[in-house]
């Protein structure tokens, strides 16, 4: 399988939803929840995308077990839950990418997860909103800012969203 599967965690059911329909379109079966009673232990070939909400340890690990098996996931979560599934499921795939979403054509080498911090901060958010906004901790949104940065060859963070401004959505 060429494409990535999707991985997701965000914060509200109406980001879950929109994600699983852009799914759907794009071939994907919707299942609700983590526990995933199929006996093939591969699932890529079903291309199954497991979607719910994780508010507790057990929850997060059958969603990592169901990533593991080939499943696609959206996980709607918060707080320390989220930061702990958001890390796991990045030992199994990139986390971000959406079916359907072409990648960005401006030219600029930044990966999904610089983008959206760029994007928070574009929008006004602070470093560390935007960092919890992604659910990655303060230390690795500074360090993927300060990767834009060197990427942008610019010292400050104010100089690299301006970039990311101009070629990102001009």
């Amino acid at each position: 399988m060429s494409e990535p599967v999707p991985l997701h965690v965000v914060a509200s059911s109406q980001d879950a939803e929109a994600i699983v329909r852009r799914c759907t379109a794009a071939g994907w079966k919707a299942h609700r929840g983590f526990a995933l009673l199929e006996p093939a232990w591969d699932l890529a070939e079903r291309r199954m995308v497991a979607h719910g909400t994780v508010a507790d340890d057990h929850t997060a690990s059958q969603a990592v077990l169901a990533a593991a098996r080939g499943s696609a996931i959206v996980a709607v979560a918060s707080g320390q839950i989220a930061l702990a599934l958001a890390s796991d499921l990045r030992r199994v795939g990139p986390l971000g990418h959406t079916p359907g979403r072409p990648e960005p054509e401006d030219g600029l080498d930044l990966d999904t997860e610089q983008r959206a911090l760029l994007n928070r901060l574009a929008a006004g958010s602070t470093i560390a909103a935007a960092a919890e906004a992604e659910f990655v901790s303060l230390r690795t949104a500074n360090r993927r800012i300060a990767a834009a940065r060197k990427t942008f060859g610019v010292k400050t963070t104010r100089e690299a969203v301006m970039i990311y401004i101009k070629h990102a959505r001009g």
